[in-house]
């Protein structure tokens, strides 16, 4: 172990696996630890012996919910947006080879009391029974005029610069009801909290037409894709994609002490007496605690069910989105569904997950709104999470933390920070222009 490396990563959580492949591909020598004996760190993936052990202490699920290694439950589980993004990243490093993607069948908001399909084009707008028959014709030009734009084309602009049009003008301009803002800023746009309207409107134009394209890329019921068994095959096949590039991985080294010179930069890591040396050190921040600060924190339930989630079109895979409006709250709730489809559990058994940004200390009461659109569960365990920041500067000690995860259940927050850190790291931006089809094994 007493080499000289140009990175070591610490944690082979998401984030920190796809920044290891990043930079691998990029040339860098990279070493790759975790204390766990396992892959992915908070984002690990547990068969249902390790989920019994960590919920509720015993090793001995009942029997009835069948074998424990057919089951891949994902902790932090998200969707990808099928155009977005995390695919293009995915692409970018070729780790695409080593993972099958299947559509994911469902997207739905929850608007007065309703589960409701998201509708994302101008067609769907006038099948919605979100809107009244004049809502929609508002909400069909509105969707036009976004399907038209183009960045580069200021004919498709009708005279609007959306860079310094808020989100709130636009919308007004075509006459929308708050309803609709709604569901369109937070199931279509995936924004988690009402500050967008304020903000310029180009992000949000750009978020809805993410959003159309890659609902059109699978002809599916939605715009999300996600791998046979679950996102734990995620930092392996990071780890695969390493290893092709000379990096190396070690799990189950205790400690993971940092070391710094005399100017305070990261300069090494000792594990069991024994230290790596290295210029830059990129971890999560339960590697380097005194370097973070708590932000909040994610109440999330977990549910193994036998059927899928009532009136979703008996999808097998499904996202829900419950923006924070229709429950009172100041954030969303999200509900994820997975099932046998995905490789996830077996043949028969749903997985669903509810998850907010909490607001409270208790989860069970919190998160009701979304658990009693589950329907009858057979199991359900109930979690709080804390989420931290950085707060040191980078360019003085030469520490890289990624943020905790957050409860969404896509993966554009998560990956935005992932190419933050990036160019933090390395002074470049990645290149994501891609071929997209390199990832359509998604198909059957």
């Amino acid at each position: 172990m007493d080499e000289e490396y140009d990175v070591i990563v610490l944690g082979t959580g998401l984030k920190e696996c796809i920044l290891s492949g990043l930079l691998s591909v990029d040339g860098l020598k990279v070493l790759h630890m975790d204390r766990n004996d396992y892959y992915g760190g908070e984002s690990t993936s547990l068969n249902l012996i390790q989920l019994w052990k960590k919920f509720r202490g015993s090793d001995k699920p009942p029997a009835h919910l069948g074998s424990s290694r057919d089951y891949n439950v994902d902790m932090i589980p998200k969707f990808m947006m099928a155009n977005g993004t995390l695919v293009r990243v995915l692409i970018h490093t070729d780790v695409t080879k080593y993972l099958y993607f299947k559509a994911v069948d469902g997207s739905y908001v929850f608007n007065k009391g309703k589960v409701h399909k998201v509708p994302a084009t101008d067609m769907e707008a006038l099948k919605s029974p979100l809107m009244g028959i004049f809502e929609k014709r508002r909400a069909r030009k509105f969707f036009l005029y976004v399907q038209a734009y183009d960045e580069k084309d200021p004919k498709t602009h009708e005279g609007m610069d959306l860079m310094r049009v808020t989100t709130r003008d636009l919308i007004a301009k075509y006459g929308l009801d708050d309803n609709t803002v709604d569901f369109i800023g937070h199931a279509l746009a995936l924004h988690r909290d009402d500050r967008y309207l304020d903000e310029p409107a180009l992000d949000t134009v750009k978020r809805m037409k993410l959003y159309a394209e890659s609902l059109a890329r699978f002809q599916g019921g939605s715009p999300y894709i996600y791998p046979l068994y679950g996102l734990g095959e995620l930092p392996q096949a990071f780890a695969r994609l390493s290893a092709v590039y000379g990096g190396t991985y070690m799990l189950n080294k205790p400690e993971c002490k940092v070391e710094y010179d005399e100017e305070g930069k990261a300069c090494g890591v000792t594990s069991e007496g024994e230290t790596a040396r290295c210029k830059k050190v990129v971890c999560d921040p339960s590697y380097l605690p005194n370097k973070v600060r708590k932000i909040g924190k994610v109440a999330r339930a977990i549910a193994i069910m036998s059927h899928p989630i009532p009136n979703t079109n008996d999808s097998h895979s499904v996202q829900i989105i419950l923006p924070q409006k229709q429950l009172g709250r100041r954030s969303d709730m999200y509900v994820f569904c997975c099932s046998y489809s995905h490789n996830v559990a077996p043949k028969g058994k749903f997985i669903a997950f509810v998850s907010t940004e909490a607001e409270t200390d208790n989860p069970e009461t919190e998160l009701k709104p979304g658990i009693d659109l589950l329907g009858p569960v057979e199991d359900i365990f109930f979690d709080i999470y804390d989420r931290y920041e950085p707060v040191n500067e980078p360019s003085l000690d030469s520490c890289f933390i990624s943020t905790s995860y957050d409860a969404t259940t896509h993966f554009e927050s998560t990956v935005t920070d992932v190419l933050n850190m990036y160019t933090m790291i390395t002074g470049k931006v990645v290149d994501l222009s891609v071929d997209l089809s390199a990832a359509s094994a998604a198909e059957e």
